[in-house]
């Protein structure tokens, strides 16, 4: 009997109609479009601007775009797995009320939250149930509303982040493609790098932290960027060291976008040349959760089956890893 691997068989993606454009945040705040796109990469972001919907109604839109695109029946989707750093409230599992709207009536779910990781993880956790035999078909998706907690009067933070959602489906495998390896890691090191202050168990929200705007992401830009460039390069080098694969072997970078010059010093550490490597960033901005599925999406039409892909993402905690996948469709 051939090994059982988990393999992305599909994609989908959604982004909201509403963009917010560099020059639009120059009349909100103290910026300019020179200054944000030299030092990220950033052209504009997509903001979900109806109050009455949150992450949730992201996910679904991006599940859907997959269920129609490959034609997959809903109800045998055995698991959704929901990355995200946003979830529509507290306690209340958003993924359980997205695998419901979506169909996915014989699923379990719930929600993984790893920061800009979370859909890394994800990926991780997704191959490991496909791998266990027990699973046939697992949906992934990654999706966050980063616009429910960015204080726009913070130049620092507004001008990285939207809102979007993508998804894949794995499923198994046995002619040796999906998930080959993974090496994922974390550092309580970057707790305070890199948050919400309040709004938590340890700060609970009051009166007094909705006045003090404790409720908004924060982050030490410095110390985060450092950190990242460090070790989203190290993880990829290390994938590559552990497969024995050379900058030759890699079709595609698959990187988490939140820095153009965080994937360039990924990309240059790994020795690829500009094509392999694979960016949106300065269409969707910092979308957190969503920015590895809505890359695959983007650029699903340049993959062949067999394509050595090489993923990699930083996020707050730290968190940070690679994953190296090899394509199992081309499409049609």
């Amino acid at each position: 009997m051939n090994k059982i691997t988990a393999a992305i068989t599909a994609v989908g993606a959604y982004v909201p109609d509403f963009v917010l454009s560099n020059q639009v945040l120059e009349t909100m705040v103290d910026t300019n479009d020179e200054w944000i796109t030299s030092r990220t990469g950033i052209k504009e972001r997509r903001i979900l601007k109806d109050a009455d919907k949150g992450t949730s109604y992201l996910a679904i839109k991006a599940a859907e775009d997959l269920i129609a695109k490959a034609n997959v029946d809903p109800s045998e989707i055995d698991l959704v797995l929901m990355a995200t750093a946003t979830p529509d409230m507290q306690v209340s599992a958003t993924g359980a009320y997205v695998a419901t709207q979506i169909g996915a009536v014989n699923a379990f779910a719930y929600d993984l939250q790893a920061a800009c990781s979370s859909f890394l993880y994800g990926m991780s956790t997704a191959a490991a149930y496909i791998q266990s035999g027990r699973y046939k078909k697992v949906l992934l998706i990654g999706a966050d509303k980063m616009s429910s907690i960015v204080d726009y009067t913070d130049r620092t933070t507004c001008i990285i982040f939207g809102d979007g959602a993508g998804a894949v489906l794995f499923e198994p495998n046995t002619e040796g493609l999906g998930l080959q390896d993974e090496y994922l890691r974390s550092d309580g090191v970057g707790r305070d790098f890199l948050k919400i202050d309040a709004g938590g168990s340890l700060h609970p929200t009051t009166i007094q932290t909705i006045e003090e705007k404790r409720h908004s992401i924060r982050q030490d830009g410095k110390t985060v960027f450092k950190y990242a460039v460090t070790n989203m390069a190290d993880a990829s080098e290390q994938i590559l060291k552990r497969n024995n694969l050379t900058n030759e072997d890699v079709d595609f970078l698959v990187p988490h976008q939140a820095n153009k010059r965080i994937i360039d010093a990924t990309a240059s550490r790994m020795n690829l040349e500009e094509s392999k490597v694979l960016m949106n960033i300065e269409r969707y901005g910092n979308t957190t959760s969503a920015t590895l599925p809505l890359v695959l999406n983007d650029f699903e039409h340049l993959f062949k089956k067999g394509d050595t892909i090489i993923f990699a993402a930083f996020g707050g905690g730290f968190t940070w890893g690679s994953i190296y996948l090899k394509w199992a469709y081309d499409k049609k």
